[in-house]
């Protein structure tokens, strides 16, 4: 199957860390007739053999594979290669392969209503199952509810939805589903090092937050985003938060979808052409990189903050104030052995944390940040505020902590729960842009 490099796409127990992915469904996914034959066609033709050399590969990373193979396959709602949260989800699949002996991966990418308007990812999950799949990954919000029926459907096969949150018997949506699983990353703490990021390289005191649509996952990020700008503005540059500028502007879903969204590349270009020097990426695809390298190209100081995936600074090095990624390799590598052996996980939902020992060591930490070239000698702040992260000397979610409206979000001396974290309302004072 060849994939359109000019469409870009992803839409994605035990509390450490969590993500909701879930756009307005009855404006995208429009249930239609798809005849059996042509969706197992189309399953087949993303496992099939292509040029090694071919950009448009979409070959499984196991699919030479033979004999009694445990099948794993995923519906991923972007391109593979997006250069942004589904190529971190498949890279992490990739490297499951290679832990784990006996893997067979299948996938089918691009489900999505611009790419494929007639097919749910419950449809695809259906083939993937009749080809022998005995997990199923979906890898974004977007597919919340294909997840619990494709999990009702098939009880004897066990589903993860990265993010989501109907395993967490604590949170407010659970489902007694038993081989429904959810597993996400605790990129708050990885949004607040990226927003301080921002903070020490803004000239203007303008920070631009290139939004994807708005739900709890995407409200908590770019406030988590915000709080990091607002504390190393503050403390490290010493300068008064009223100074500090953090506009969001959200275009309506995780990539564009031309007709449905705002462009990303217009709404990139418009913060760098508006004074905002910095932009940060909160979409699955790398436009904020993109246009900040034409525009420092054609002489604007601007500076921009990669989101997803690790190798995000590469886009434009000398621009890049860092990127915080997900490494899912860690949590999927724990959950196929888990699977493969026994037949489930030994936590329905988990939610992982950065390791602030070494936040950047694949063994061991789910998030990571990496610093780019544009930070220069501010790097020693971003170390500081990690290592202060970590050791608990700063407490970002501890109050007090308003909403974008003026109403409390933490009391003063009080920290937020787990479920104020992930069920955020609304952003918080100071942040521009709307909540709803």
């Amino acid at each position: 199957m060849n994939i359109d490099l000019s469409k870009f796409g992803r839409t994605v127990g035990k509390v450490v860390g969590i993500g909701d992915r879930k756009p307005h469904r009855s404006r995208f996914f429009i249930q239609r007739f798809w005849h059996i034959a042509a969706l197992a066609t189309m399953v087949g033709a993303c496992s099939s053999p292509t040029p090694t050399n071919s950009p448009a590969a979409t070959e499984s990373p196991a699919a030479q594979a033979t004999g009694n193979e445990f099948t794993v396959g995923m519906v991923i709602v972007g391109p593979k290669n997006d250069g942004g949260w589904n190529q971190a989800q498949y890279e992490g699949m990739e490297e499951v392969v290679k832990r784990v002996p006996g893997i067979k991966f299948e996938y089918v990418d691009k489900v999505n209503p611009a790419d494929r308007p007639n097919v749910t990812g419950s449809q695809v999950a259906d083939d993937l199952i009749a080809k022998g799949a005995k997990l199923i990954i979906f890898n974004s919000d977007d597919f919340k509810d294909d997840a619990l029926t494709t999990a009702k459907k098939h009880p004897e096969i066990s589903i993860i939805h990265a993010s989501g949150d109907y395993a967490w018997k604590e949170g407010k949506n659970y489902k007694n589903q038993p081989n429904l699983f959810n597993i996400m990353g605790r990129m708050e703490f990885g949004k607040m090092i990226a927003g301080c990021s921002a903070a020490l390289g803004t000239q203007t005191g303008k920070i631009g937050y290139l939004g994807p649509l708005i739900n709890d996952e995407t409200r908590r990020y770019a406030s988590a985003a915000y709080q990091g700008a607002k504390y190393c503005w503050t403390n490290y540059l010493k300068k008064k938060p009223e100074d500090l500028k953090f506009k969001v502007t959200w275009i309506g879903f995780w990539f564009n979808i031309p007709g449905k969204t705002l462009d990303p590349t217009k709404v990139a270009n418009d913060f760098y052409n508006g004074g905002y020097d910095v932009v940060m990426s909160g979409i699955d695809t790398p436009e904020a990189g993109i246009e900040g390298k034409k525009a420092a190209q054609a002489g604007k100081k601007v500076k921009y903050v990669h989101y997803d995936l690790k190798t995000g600074c590469e886009l434009a090095p000398d621009i890049c104030l860092g990127v915080p990624y997900y490494n899912w390799a860690l949590p999927y590598t724990q959950a196929v052995k888990e699977i493969k052996d026994g037949g489930k996980v030994s936590e329905p939902f988990v939610w992982l944390g950065p390791n602030w020992k070494d936040i950047n060591n694949p063994e061991t930490s789910m998030i990571g940040f990496l610093p780019g070239n544009a930070l220069g000698e501010n790097k020693k702040f971003i170390d500081e505020f990690i290592k202060g992260m970590g050791d608990g000397s700063i407490n970002l979610y501890k109050g007090p902590i308003n909403f974008q409206d003026g109403t409390p979000y933490i009391k003063a001396g009080e920290v937020a729960t787990d479920q104020q974290i992930w069920y955020l309302p609304q952003l918080l004072a100071g942040m521009e842009g709307p909540s709803k």
